[in-house]
């Protein structure tokens, strides 16, 4: 009853991954009204009108447990076969995301188990990525001689501390705000004082600096500077980082094709809504501009564009709404019909505040209850949504706004949206998946062997594919 589809492509090479892409962008061309729109327009600009008709009446009637699977790959027999087509065609496109057998990929890994003083702080998400990540980052480092990293984005310094104590690496810690390079070194000092009083052999701490890196040559700046002010060899290192937001793991890969010393990359990226992204023809055929979407000559000649809206779908995780039960599922579309009717608020009493693209934040946890299919108790919810998002926005409610008006036009549609919605999430595997191979054919067009590798359980952390490079690669 189910097909979760297989990924038939490849990208051991610049040939291979350049056919993948231009297959993704082929499918996904004819499917723009999906990843240029977003949900919250859903009834302001009636984006239900673009979707095969077939395709909403069939899922219209499926139970949402359903539904909220589809970004997987699930489909039902008695579906339309053009629905079927689309959702296995997205699934066969996307990059496997389960977690690869790390120590098979890569056959000197070792991987620490973290003791309770150096995960203090980490909830369990935050510690599976950086026991996995710490191992990747370990082994690659041996693979090119290096003993020097440095964590680009390194936050409170989770990463950098595992790399400096558990597995020796002399470790620069780069992030931008100061208030976290202090917390970095004062959590330092207290777990070097617990592994010299045990293991009686002095731990280097490892070093931090505070700097919002915005380019390749700021980066490049900073190891030389680090190379000559401190006790740490900078001549051959290796650039990491954990969900390195926007454009930063965009700047690290430049860095590593640009700066002779820098060895090796290990790259997972975050934030894809963040990205620059280059909306005319460029003159830099090398690729060397400082956009973050597209970087290859191939996804360039492509003409491809994906915008805001595209890049914000391509950071949802499929894993996750995958394992949602019935009322968490029933919620999620619920809080999606309360944001797009709260839209046709905006428009009809507030269209000025339209053109600034509002927020509102997540709403969720407030609304949170035992779902009802009572049209009254809807309505209710919904004007409490809307005046909970005015709040927010801080707009003056004295406008006499028929919350109950609008939510009566809203209502025959409130089936409609989770099919809508699903659908358009089967697209953001596909999306994520181009981004990355943009940035994977970015380094194979300048000769470098290359690899993408999901080093996480993507149930844990959806944003699971480390990208890894490397120079003078012995094992590959």
């Amino acid at each position: 009853m189910t097909s979760n589809g297989n990924c038939k492509y490849s990208c051991a090479t610049a040939t291979e991954t350049l056919e993948w892409i231009r297959a993704s962008i082929d499918f996904i061309n004819p499917y723009s009204f999906f990843w240029e729109s977003h949900v919250v327009n859903f009834l302001t600009h009636e984006l239900w009108k673009a979707v095969d008709k077939e395709w909403i009446d069939c899922l219209r009637k499926e139970p949402v447990e359903y539904l909220v699977q589809i970004p997987s790959g699930f489909v039902q027999d008695h579906w339309p076969s053009s629905l079927k087509k689309f959702i296995t065609t997205s699934s066969s496109l996307a990059f496997p995301r389960e977690q690869a057998d790390l120590e098979k990929v890569l056959p000197n890994m070792q991987v620490a188990l973290l003791n309770a003083v150096i995960t203090q702080g980490m909830n369990p998400k935050k510690k599976h990525e950086i026991e996995a990540l710490a191992g990747v980052v370990s082994s690659v480092a041996r693979d090119v001689e290096t003993n020097t990293v440095i964590d680009v984005g390194a936050g409170q310094g989770y990463l950098a501390q595992v790399l400096s104590f558990e597995y020796q690496l002399s470790v620069i810690a780069v992030d931008s705000s100061s208030h976290h390079g202090t917390i970095t070194h004062t959590r330092a000092q207290r777990i070097k004082k617990h592994y010299d009083a045990r293991k009686h052999k002095s731990r280097k701490m490892p070093k931090t600096v505070t700097c919002c890196v915005l380019s390749s040559d700021m980066l490049k700046g900073l190891l030389a500077e680090q190379d000559t002010h401190i006790d740490m060899c900078c001549s051959s290192v290796l650039l990491t980082g954990l969900h390195a937001c926007g454009d930063l793991s965009v700047t690290m890969l430049r860095t590593f094709l640009e700066c002779e010393q820098v060895k090796a990359v290990v790259s997972i990226g975050c934030c894809y809504n963040l990205l620059s992204e280059e909306e005319e023809e460029t003159k830099d055929d090398d690729g060397m501009c400082g956009f973050g979407f597209p970087l290859s000559r191939g996804v360039k000649s492509s003409g491809l564009h994906l915008r805001r809206n595209a890049r914000d779908l391509a950071c949802q995780s499929a894993d996750r709404w995958r394992g949602l039960g019935k009322d968490e599922s029933l919620h999620n579309f619920e809080m999606h019909a309360f944001r797009a009717a709260f839209q046709m608020v905006l428009s009809k009493y507030f269209p000025e505040t339209l053109t600034t693209s509002p927020t509102i934040g997540r709403q969720g946890k407030a609304f949170r209850r035992i779902i009802t299919n009572n049209v009254e108790d809807r309505c209710s919810l919904f004007e409490k949504f809307s005046q909970s998002a005015m709040h927010r926005l801080n707009l003056n409610n004295n406008k006499n706004i028929d919350f109950a008006g609008i939510w009566k036009k809203a209502e025959p549609f409130y089936e409609v949206i989770g099919a809508y919605w699903s659908l358009r999430a089967a697209l953001g595997p596909v999306l994520e998946t181009l981004i990355l191979l943009d940035r994977l054919l970015f380094l194979q067009e300048q000769g470098v062997e290359a690899f993408m590798l999901p080093i996480f359980d993507p149930t844990l952390s959806p944003r699971n594919i480390a990208l890894i490079a490397t120079k003078n690669n012995k094992r590959l």
